[in-house]
Formats: C-alpha cells, structure tokens, sequence
C-alpha cells in the first residue's frame, strides 16, 4: 500500500477512536444505517417507462428502434449498420451471442473489443427512464470495453428491465447481484465534451454513435 495512503488511515483511525476491537461494531452500525437510509426525493414520471426512455435517450443523441421480440434484434442490428454504412461485423458479449447474427448477415465474436473494432453489441443489466441511461454491469463473459471501445455501441435493451429513476437501478444491482461487479457503466448516449468555446463534440472518450434495440 502507498505510505501516504496508509498513513492518511492511520490517522482518520486515530481520529475515530477505531481500534480493532470496535472495528466489526462500526461496520455493522455503517451497514445498517445504509440499508435503513431513506431515499431522496424523485421527479414523478408523467409518462410510462418505456416512452419516457425513448424520449430521454434520443434527447441524448442516441438512436432507437423497438422490435417486439429478442429474436428480431439481429434483423433490426442489420438495419441500423446498413442505414450507416456500417460493416456488418461486430465484436459482441457472450450473453447476446447466442442470438442468431448469421440470418441477418452479420459477423459476430464473442470477445473482448479491440481497437481494430468498429462496431460492439451488448445486452443491458437495466435501463433508466428518467435519464434514458443503459446500464451495464460487466463480468468476465461480458467486458466493459465492449460497449467502450467501439466508434459504435449497440445495445439491446428488454423494455421489462426500464426502471425509474437511478436508484432504482442500483437497488436492483443490489438485489440480484449482492457483490457488485468490477465495473458499472452507465451509458447516456454517445461520448462527448464541451471545448472552451462550449462547443459539444461527439466521440471524444468513446463511442460516438449508441443505437438502442428495444425489446418488448
């Protein structure tokens, strides 16, 4: 551990009265207050989840396209690339690669991204309505750099997984992870930044191009 770091703690330590013996009585007291915390307040959603997402999310630059089924997600991929005159290859995560790419003309591996790629697919852990924010949780089958790395990130989105508000979101990873993964990323269209001259430009730390699949 870093000496700076360690005695920075060392001194907080001190400074709390922490010693070993009231160390587990502390964490026990901070996890109880976390789990008993009220939330804050939240906007109410006058729309439904599903067009209140759609709506958020092409605010933030983001395409979309809904199919009624998950089956049909490769066809409507295949739309999109050919729409852009995009090639139809794509590196993509283990969860949709099962789906079947090669009827809809599609190249797919199920791989962590490179920089060679030009296109990445992904799932989604859930969705946001209030932001039009996709979330993505990654795992050892499911890479972060898929959906970062790529000029262009697909991602397919099941409408029964579109929450409220963040909170919710994390409530949920919560629920049904328990451990939180390495990495959680919350995509709000493309990537972009603002110049001195506030000028916004797309694609500046990552994809500049997210193009939603929404299933349901």
């Amino acid at each position: 551990m870093n000496p700076a770091r360690t005695q920075i703690l060392q001194n907080l330590r001190k400074r709390l009265g922490r010693t070993p013996e009231n160390a587990d009585a502390a964490r026990r007291s901070a996890r109880q207050w976390l789990n008993e915390r009220a939330g804050g307040p939240r906007p109410e959603l006058e729309s439904d989840l599903v067009e209140r997402f759609l709506v958020c999310a092409r605010a933030l630059s983001s395409t979309a396209e809904r199919v009624a089924r998950i089956e049909e997600a490769p066809a409507a991929v295949a739309r999109y690339l050919a729409g852009e005159r995009l090639p139809a290859s794509a590196v993509c995560a283990a969860q949709v690669a099962p789906l079947d790419w090669s009827a809809a003309g599609i190249r797919t591996e199920a791989r962590a991204a490179r920089d060679a790629d030009l296109v990445g697919v992904t799932g989604c852990f859930c969705a946001i309505a209030d932001t039009g924010t996709v979330v993505l949780c990654s795992a050892p089958d499911s890479p972060a750099a898929v959906s970062l790395l790529p000029e262009t990130h697909v991602a397919l989105v099941p409408a029964a997984r579109i929450v409220p508000h963040m909170e919710d979101a994390w409530r949920l990873a919560r629920e049904e992870l328990g451990e939180l993964p390495r990495a959680v990323v919350f995509v709000s269209g493309p990537s972009r930044t603002g110049d001195i001259e506030q000028t916004i430009v797309l694609g500046a730390h990552g994809p500049y191009r997210v193009h939603i699949v929404l299933i349901g």
